[in-house]
Protein backbone atom coordinates (compact mmCIF):
# COMPACT_ATOMS: atom_id res chain seq x y z
CA UNK A 1 0.00 0.00 0.00
CA UNK A 2 1.23 2.97 -1.32
CA UNK A 3 0.67 6.55 0.80
CA UNK A 4 0.60 7.57 -3.40
CA UNK A 5 0.49 6.60 -6.86
CA UNK A 6 1.73 8.52 -9.61
CA UNK A 7 1.02 7.95 -13.21
CA UNK A 8 2.95 9.47 -16.07
CA UNK A 9 6.53 10.32 -15.38
CA UNK A 10 6.87 13.43 -17.13
CA UNK A 11 7.63 16.55 -16.01
CA UNK A 12 4.79 17.30 -13.76
CA UNK A 13 4.97 13.94 -12.19
CA UNK A 14 8.48 13.86 -11.51
CA UNK A 15 8.26 16.83 -9.62
CA UNK A 16 5.10 15.44 -7.67
CA UNK A 17 6.88 12.43 -7.06
CA UNK A 18 10.15 15.11 -5.92
CA UNK A 19 7.68 16.74 -3.47
CA UNK A 20 5.56 13.65 -2.18
CA UNK A 21 8.78 11.67 -1.40
CA UNK A 22 11.06 14.82 0.32
CA UNK A 23 7.80 14.82 2.54
CA UNK A 24 8.52 11.10 3.55
CA UNK A 25 5.54 9.65 1.41
CA UNK A 26 5.82 5.75 -0.21
CA UNK A 27 5.77 6.98 -3.87
CA UNK A 28 5.14 4.69 -6.67
CA UNK A 29 5.81 6.39 -10.22
CA UNK A 30 4.50 3.98 -13.11
CA UNK A 31 5.15 5.35 -16.70
CA UNK A 32 4.45 3.19 -19.97
CA UNK A 33 7.56 4.55 -22.16
CA UNK A 34 11.02 6.87 -20.62
CA UNK A 35 10.59 9.43 -17.80
CA UNK A 36 10.65 12.78 -19.36
CA UNK A 37 7.00 12.44 -21.36
CA UNK A 38 6.74 15.15 -24.76
CA UNK A 39 10.27 16.56 -23.26
CA UNK A 40 12.12 13.49 -24.95
CA UNK A 41 10.53 14.86 -28.36
CA UNK A 42 11.30 18.51 -27.81
CA UNK A 43 14.56 19.61 -29.01
CA UNK A 44 15.57 22.95 -28.03
CA UNK A 45 13.71 24.18 -24.60
CA UNK A 46 14.46 27.84 -24.81
CA UNK A 47 11.99 28.90 -22.04
CA UNK A 48 12.65 26.56 -18.88
CA UNK A 49 14.12 28.82 -16.11
CA UNK A 50 18.08 28.66 -15.23
CA UNK A 51 18.64 27.41 -18.89
CA UNK A 52 19.28 29.51 -21.63
CA UNK A 53 18.69 26.74 -23.90
CA UNK A 54 18.63 22.95 -22.92
CA UNK A 55 18.01 19.79 -25.13
CA UNK A 56 14.97 18.31 -23.83
CA UNK A 57 15.90 14.67 -23.21
CA UNK A 58 18.80 16.21 -21.38
CA UNK A 59 15.69 18.32 -18.90
CA UNK A 60 13.85 15.18 -18.74
CA UNK A 61 16.90 12.93 -17.98
CA UNK A 62 18.33 15.98 -14.74
CA UNK A 63 14.25 15.86 -13.77
CA UNK A 64 14.60 11.91 -13.06
CA UNK A 65 17.79 11.77 -11.79
CA UNK A 66 17.35 14.44 -8.53
CA UNK A 67 13.48 12.49 -8.18
CA UNK A 68 15.09 9.17 -7.80
CA UNK A 69 17.60 10.52 -5.18
CA UNK A 70 14.79 10.44 -2.28
CA UNK A 71 12.91 6.73 -2.65
CA UNK A 72 10.19 6.68 -5.72
CA UNK A 73 10.24 3.87 -6.69
CA UNK A 74 9.11 3.10 -10.38
CA UNK A 75 7.77 0.82 -12.28
CA UNK A 76 6.23 0.12 -16.22
CA UNK A 77 3.07 -0.29 -17.03
CA UNK A 78 0.07 0.77 -19.61
CA UNK A 79 -2.69 1.49 -17.09
CA UNK A 80 -6.27 0.04 -18.21
CA UNK A 81 -8.48 1.03 -14.91
CA UNK A 82 -8.35 3.09 -12.11
CA UNK A 83 -10.55 1.81 -9.44
CA UNK A 84 -11.77 4.08 -6.22
CA UNK A 85 -12.27 1.85 -2.72
CA UNK A 86 -13.02 4.89 -0.53
CA UNK A 87 -9.87 4.69 1.73
CA UNK A 88 -7.55 3.66 -0.76
CA UNK A 89 -7.45 3.34 -4.92
CA UNK A 90 -6.13 0.47 -7.43
CA UNK A 91 -4.56 1.05 -10.39
CA UNK A 92 -4.47 -1.89 -12.44
CA UNK A 93 -2.35 -2.35 -15.26
CA UNK A 94 -1.94 -5.02 -17.99
CA UNK A 95 0.31 -7.22 -15.84
CA UNK A 96 -0.05 -6.32 -12.23
CA UNK A 97 -2.00 -3.82 -9.52
CA UNK A 98 -1.10 -1.50 -7.58
CA UNK A 99 -2.73 -0.13 -4.16
CA UNK A 100 -2.60 3.72 -3.13
CA UNK A 101 -3.95 5.49 -0.81
CA UNK A 102 -4.27 8.56 -3.21
CA UNK A 103 -3.17 8.77 -6.76
CA UNK A 104 -2.01 11.81 -8.76
CA UNK A 105 -2.83 11.39 -12.83
CA UNK A 106 -0.20 13.05 -14.75
CA UNK A 107 -0.53 11.01 -17.98
CA UNK A 108 -0.11 14.05 -20.58
CA UNK A 109 -1.29 13.81 -24.17
CA UNK A 110 -0.69 12.78 -27.15
CA UNK A 111 -0.20 13.65 -30.65
CA UNK A 112 -3.59 14.19 -32.82
CA UNK A 113 -3.98 12.13 -35.71
CA UNK A 114 -4.74 13.69 -39.39
CA UNK A 115 -7.51 11.19 -39.93
CA UNK A 116 -6.47 11.04 -43.58
CA UNK A 117 -5.91 8.37 -46.16
CA UNK A 118 -1.71 7.33 -45.90
CA UNK A 119 -1.69 8.51 -42.60
CA UNK A 120 -1.53 5.02 -40.81
CA UNK A 121 0.26 3.12 -44.12
CA UNK A 122 3.21 5.50 -43.86
CA UNK A 123 3.49 5.43 -40.41
CA UNK A 124 7.54 5.18 -39.91
CA UNK A 125 7.79 5.73 -43.47
CA UNK A 126 7.61 9.61 -43.67
CA UNK A 127 4.83 9.57 -41.38
CA UNK A 128 6.55 11.14 -38.16
CA UNK A 129 5.06 13.30 -34.83
CA UNK A 130 8.62 13.64 -33.76
CA UNK A 131 11.01 16.01 -35.17
CA UNK A 132 13.81 15.04 -32.42
CA UNK A 133 13.40 11.28 -33.24
CA UNK A 134 13.09 10.97 -36.56
CA UNK A 135 14.64 14.19 -38.31
CA UNK A 136 18.14 12.73 -39.18
CA UNK A 137 16.22 10.18 -41.13
CA UNK A 138 15.51 12.99 -43.56
CA UNK A 139 19.26 14.58 -44.89
CA UNK A 140 18.76 16.59 -47.69
CA UNK A 141 14.90 15.18 -48.17
CA UNK A 142 12.04 17.61 -48.95
CA UNK A 143 9.85 17.43 -45.77
CA UNK A 144 6.04 18.76 -44.77
CA UNK A 145 5.11 19.95 -41.31
CA UNK A 146 1.65 20.31 -40.77
CA UNK A 147 0.14 22.93 -38.25
CA UNK A 148 1.03 26.69 -36.94
CA UNK A 149 1.50 26.47 -33.44
CA UNK A 150 4.45 26.78 -31.62
CA UNK A 151 5.29 22.85 -31.88
CA UNK A 152 4.78 22.94 -35.47
CA UNK A 153 7.21 26.49 -36.08
CA UNK A 154 9.87 25.31 -33.67
CA UNK A 155 10.08 21.63 -35.30
CA UNK A 156 10.08 22.97 -38.69
CA UNK A 157 13.31 24.91 -37.47
CA UNK A 158 14.95 22.19 -35.98
CA UNK A 159 14.17 20.26 -38.82
CA UNK A 160 16.29 22.22 -41.50
CA UNK A 161 19.55 21.36 -40.12
CA UNK A 162 18.71 17.95 -42.04
CA UNK A 163 16.34 18.60 -45.03
CA UNK A 164 16.79 20.71 -47.95
CA UNK A 165 13.58 22.67 -47.75
CA UNK A 166 11.07 22.04 -45.01
CA UNK A 167 7.42 23.62 -45.93
CA UNK A 168 4.63 24.39 -44.10
CA UNK A 169 1.34 23.81 -44.67
CA UNK A 170 -1.11 25.91 -42.34
CA UNK A 171 -5.09 25.43 -42.61
CA UNK A 172 -5.26 29.76 -42.07
CA UNK A 173 -3.83 32.73 -43.14
CA UNK A 174 -1.42 33.12 -40.29
CA UNK A 175 0.92 31.26 -38.08
CA UNK A 176 -0.46 30.84 -34.28
CA UNK A 177 2.79 30.15 -32.66
CA UNK A 178 5.03 32.70 -30.41
CA UNK A 179 6.24 35.69 -32.13
CA UNK A 180 9.70 35.55 -31.51
CA UNK A 181 9.52 31.52 -32.91
CA UNK A 182 7.68 33.33 -36.11
CA UNK A 183 10.11 35.48 -37.23
CA UNK A 184 12.90 32.75 -36.78
CA UNK A 185 11.15 30.34 -39.27
CA UNK A 186 10.42 33.36 -41.76
CA UNK A 187 14.08 34.13 -41.24
CA UNK A 188 15.09 30.90 -42.33
CA UNK A 189 15.84 30.72 -46.15
CA UNK A 190 14.85 26.81 -45.50
CA UNK A 191 11.60 27.64 -44.99
CA UNK A 192 8.30 28.41 -47.35
CA UNK A 193 4.63 28.24 -46.40
CA UNK A 194 1.46 27.06 -47.81
CA UNK A 195 -1.42 29.22 -46.29
CA UNK A 196 -5.15 28.39 -46.37
CA UNK A 197 -4.66 24.76 -46.94
CA UNK A 198 -5.44 21.29 -45.48
CA UNK A 199 -3.83 18.14 -46.38
CA UNK A 200 -6.29 15.70 -47.64
CA UNK A 201 -3.96 12.33 -48.35
CA UNK A 202 -0.71 11.05 -48.07
CA UNK A 203 0.88 9.35 -51.26
CA UNK A 204 3.39 6.94 -51.82
CA UNK A 205 4.51 3.44 -52.82
CA UNK A 206 4.86 0.77 -51.03
CA UNK A 207 7.94 1.19 -49.43
CA UNK A 208 7.97 5.07 -48.77
CA UNK A 209 5.60 7.89 -48.88
CA UNK A 210 6.45 10.24 -52.15
CA UNK A 211 3.90 13.55 -51.26
CA UNK A 212 0.62 14.92 -50.37
CA UNK A 213 -2.39 16.34 -51.68
CA UNK A 214 -3.47 19.12 -50.60
CA UNK A 215 -6.71 21.22 -50.40
CA UNK A 216 -7.12 24.77 -50.14
CA UNK A 217 -9.93 25.68 -47.96
CA UNK A 218 -11.30 29.12 -49.69
CA UNK A 219 -10.86 27.61 -52.91
CA UNK A 220 -10.89 24.00 -52.55
CA UNK A 221 -8.53 23.91 -55.35
CA UNK A 222 -6.59 20.65 -55.35
CA UNK A 223 -2.87 20.23 -55.57
CA UNK A 224 -0.32 17.66 -54.91
CA UNK A 225 2.96 18.40 -53.62
CA UNK A 226 6.44 16.02 -53.26
CA UNK A 227 7.79 15.29 -50.14
CA UNK A 228 10.03 12.75 -48.77
CA UNK A 229 8.30 12.70 -44.92
CA UNK A 230 5.43 14.80 -43.43
CA UNK A 231 5.60 15.93 -39.80
CA UNK A 232 2.31 16.28 -38.08
CA UNK A 233 1.57 18.94 -35.37
CA UNK A 234 -2.00 19.54 -35.27
CA UNK A 235 -3.22 19.84 -31.41
CA UNK A 236 -3.35 17.15 -28.62
CA UNK A 237 -5.57 14.47 -27.24
CA UNK A 238 -5.74 14.00 -23.41
CA UNK A 239 -4.06 10.29 -22.50
CA UNK A 240 -7.29 9.61 -20.36
CA UNK A 241 -8.84 6.37 -21.62
CA UNK A 242 -8.54 4.51 -18.25
CA UNK A 243 -10.20 7.91 -15.92
CA UNK A 244 -13.40 7.97 -18.21
CA UNK A 245 -15.26 4.94 -15.66
CA UNK A 246 -14.72 6.84 -12.71
CA UNK A 247 -15.98 10.17 -14.03
CA UNK A 248 -12.84 12.44 -13.79
CA UNK A 249 -13.31 13.58 -17.62
CA UNK A 250 -14.91 16.03 -19.23
CA UNK A 251 -16.94 15.57 -22.78
CA UNK A 252 -13.54 16.71 -24.46
CA UNK A 253 -11.62 13.75 -22.23
CA UNK A 254 -9.71 16.44 -20.37
CA UNK A 255 -9.54 16.48 -16.53
CA UNK A 256 -11.11 19.25 -14.65
CA UNK A 257 -9.23 19.94 -11.23
CA UNK A 258 -9.60 23.05 -8.66
CA UNK A 259 -6.62 25.19 -7.87
CA UNK A 260 -4.94 22.62 -5.89
CA UNK A 261 -5.80 19.91 -8.26
CA UNK A 262 -8.18 17.70 -6.75
CA UNK A 263 -10.43 16.37 -8.98
CA UNK A 264 -14.17 15.19 -8.05
CA UNK A 265 -12.89 12.38 -6.41
CA UNK A 266 -11.21 12.64 -3.04
CA UNK A 267 -7.76 11.50 -3.02
CA UNK A 268 -6.98 11.57 -6.64
CA UNK A 269 -5.46 14.71 -7.98
CA UNK A 270 -4.46 15.67 -11.55
CA UNK A 271 -1.55 17.84 -13.47
CA UNK A 272 0.38 18.63 -16.57
CA UNK A 273 -1.26 18.48 -19.87
CA UNK A 274 -4.08 16.41 -18.89
CA UNK A 275 -5.81 18.97 -17.15
CA UNK A 276 -8.30 21.13 -18.90
CA UNK A 277 -6.81 24.38 -19.05
CA UNK A 278 -5.09 26.86 -21.48
CA UNK A 279 -1.56 26.66 -20.86
CA UNK A 280 0.75 23.37 -21.77
CA UNK A 281 4.14 23.97 -21.10
CA UNK A 282 7.04 22.46 -18.57
CA UNK A 283 7.08 24.94 -16.42
CA UNK A 284 3.63 24.79 -15.68
CA UNK A 285 3.51 21.32 -15.46
CA UNK A 286 6.54 21.64 -12.79
CA UNK A 287 3.99 24.11 -10.77
CA UNK A 288 1.33 21.86 -10.52
CA UNK A 289 3.38 18.61 -9.63
CA UNK A 290 4.69 20.77 -6.73
CA UNK A 291 0.93 21.91 -5.84
CA UNK A 292 -0.28 18.07 -5.48
CA UNK A 293 2.55 16.99 -4.03
CA UNK A 294 2.36 19.11 -1.31
CA UNK A 295 -1.70 18.76 -1.41
CA UNK A 296 -1.27 14.85 -1.29
CA UNK A 297 0.84 15.08 1.62
CA UNK A 298 -1.65 17.64 3.60
CA UNK A 299 -4.82 14.85 2.71
CA UNK A 300 -3.25 12.56 3.73
CA UNK A 301 -1.84 13.86 7.61
CA UNK A 302 -6.07 15.05 8.01
CA UNK A 303 -7.19 11.51 6.86
CA UNK A 304 -4.97 10.04 10.29
CA UNK A 305 -5.86 13.13 12.09
CA UNK A 306 -9.28 14.27 10.94
CA UNK A 307 -9.56 16.53 14.17
CA UNK A 308 -7.55 18.72 12.26
CA UNK A 309 -9.77 19.50 9.85
CA UNK A 310 -12.33 20.64 12.57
Amino acid sequence: MYDVIIIGAGPAGMTAALYASRSNLSVLMIERGAPGGQMNNTAEVENYPGFESIMGPELAYKMYDSVTKFGTENAYGIVQDVQDHGEYKEVICEDASYKGKTIIIATGCDHRKLGVKGEEEFAGRGVSYCAVCDGAFFRNRRLVVVGGGDSAVEEAIYLTQFASEVVIVHRRDQLRAQKIIQDRAFANEKISFIWDTVVEEIVGNEMVMSGVKLRNVKTNEVSEAEANGIFIYVGLDPLTEPFKKIGLTNEAGWIETDGDMKTAIPGIYAIGDVREKTLRQITTAVGEGGIAGQQVYKYLEELETPEAVN
